[in-house]
């Protein structure tokens, strides 16, 4: 792994140190929800908002990506980004109020929003198609080990200190890397002016409308306000697709799926996605609720699957030049279905074969998203890469929050005839559709060509 880290230059390496400290963040408030809700006087439903305001504003950001890259010289779209992530924080840190922590969260999502596709894109364009397997192996060690280690990280700080000091953390770390990176950044990226489309600006609510039905849905059920929900932002996404259609410089250039290759493998950055978030839900239920593990040692034990997928990104991200695509969405997806089957046939009557399917899930993962999502750019011109890498880090969002719907209705609906155990047993066989279909998907993939 250090070797492949060695790779890349200054500059890539502490725009990675930025992606994690910020990625963490995206999963450390779980973890203080209890202490939250008793500290600030709200119930469980206002203090998902830290999370679901969050992902609603990191994904509304993503889109808008591509524009900021043609438009804001990079050193100033860099400090502009990690300087409001660092408002947001700041407003957490101090707020004498639970609507302060509400505010610096989305503010915080925003910044995030911005960021992953940017240092992915950057990423990308600066590293020679030869060498794009293994960086982006490193990207996805990032992105996988922040997602695992945050609740670790939170729960540790919890047990010793107040609240306060996961964002106190997080501040004085991004400060310390954004003002070494200053001597770093270059403008690698081309400016290509185009006017802002305040339009375009406006119907990106349509993404976040989206997001938000589909995390509403397990407390509203198919309600008719839902039903409205989901029709008014289908309307607003449809709208939003039809002008960047007509726009001569769209936010989004929705012409990447013309070209052959991509829409195939941007579905399998979502599928391994699936499988790696939905760990992340299911594994702390099988320790807490089935083996009555306290949170702080159920995150310990989510720590191998975290250190195994970091150690095979990397070498999966190598494997790419060499046996290709589809082979690798073999293993990956092989991994997964066995991880499932697992949970489902003895998750409830041994850790060890919980902690070893998680191992399955996390390193399928690993041979299936970043070498996919490097696939997929690679089937475009240079001057796509930012829309390509955008258009997937949005579609991610709402497949991992739609994949943490689906499990969370479907432990639901089995829990209401079957004990608690049962409910993630079924759970988790369902789930095994998800890398069939990954499967299938790979038989769409031919041989890795730069465009």
């Amino acid at each position: 792994m250090f070797k492949n880290l060695r790779q890349l230059n200054r500059f890539s390496l502490l725009l990675l140190a930025i992606a994690f400290v910020m990625s963490i963040s995206q999963s450390t408030m779980t973890t203080a929800y209890p202490i939250l809700m008793q500290h600030f006087h709200v119930d469980a439903s206002v203090v998902q908002w830290l999370t679901t305001g969050f992902m609603i504003a990191m994904t509304l950001m993503m889109p808008l990506s591509p524009w900021l890259m043609d438009n804001v010289p990079l050193k100033r779209l860099l400090n502009g980004i990690v300087a409001v992530f660092l408002l947001g924080t700041a407003i957490a840190m101090v707020t004498p109020v639970f609507a302060g922590i509400i505010i610096g969260r989305l503010l915080e999502g925003l910044a995030v929003g911005a960021l992953f596709p940017t240092y992915q894109a950057l990423i990308i364009e600066n590293t020679p198609v030869e060498k794009r397997g293994v960086s982006m192996g490193i990207v996805g060690l990032v992105m996988g080990s922040a997602l695992a280690v945050g609740p670790i990280v939170s729960g540790f700080v919890l047990q010793l200190e107040s609240w306060r000091w996961l964002f106190i953390i997080f501040f004085v770390i991004l400060l310390v890397l954004i003002v070494s990176l200053q001597g770093q950044i270059k403008q690698s990226h081309k400016i290509q002016p185009s006017g802002f489309d305040f339009w375009s600006a406006l119907l990106l609510l349509g993404f976040g409308g989206i997001l938000y039905t589909v995390s509403i849905l397990p407390d509203t059920g198919l309600s008719l306000s839902w039903y409205l929900y989901l029709v008014v932002s289908l309307a607003v996404l449809v709208a939003f697709i039809v002008r960047q259609l007509r726009l001569k410089h769209p936010f989004l250039n929705l012409s990447v799926f013309e070209y052959h290759g991509y829409l195939p493998a941007m579905l399998l950055t979502g599928i391994s996605y699936s499988g790696l978030i939905t760990t992340t839900v299911l594994m702390p239920l099988y320790y807490q609720r089935i083996f009555h593990l306290a949170p702080f040692w159920s995150g310990l034990l989510m720590v191998p699957a975290a250190a195994f997928l970091s150690l095979l990104n990397p070498r999966a991200g190598a494997l790419l030049n060499r046996i290709g695509l589809r082979r690798l969405v073999v293993i990956g997806t092989t991994m997964m279905i066995v991880g499932y089957a697992a949970l489902a046939l003895a998750g409830t009557g041994s850790i060890i074969v919980g902690v070893i399917a998680a191992m399955l899930l996390e390193g399928g993962n690993a041979f299936i998203m970043m070498p996919s999502l490097t696939f997929a750019n690679d089937a475009l011109p240079d001057n796509l890469v930012p829309h390509g890498t955008a258009i997937i880090t949005t579609m991610r969002q709402f497949i991992g929050a739609g994949s943490i719907v689906v499990a969370t209705l479907l432990i639901t609906s089995f829990n209401a005839h079957l004990n608690y155990g049962a409910a993630l047993s079924h759970t988790a066989a369902w789930f095994i559709l998800i890398p069939v279909l990954g499967l299938l998907l790979a038989t769409q993939l031919k041989k890795r060509i730069k465009a």
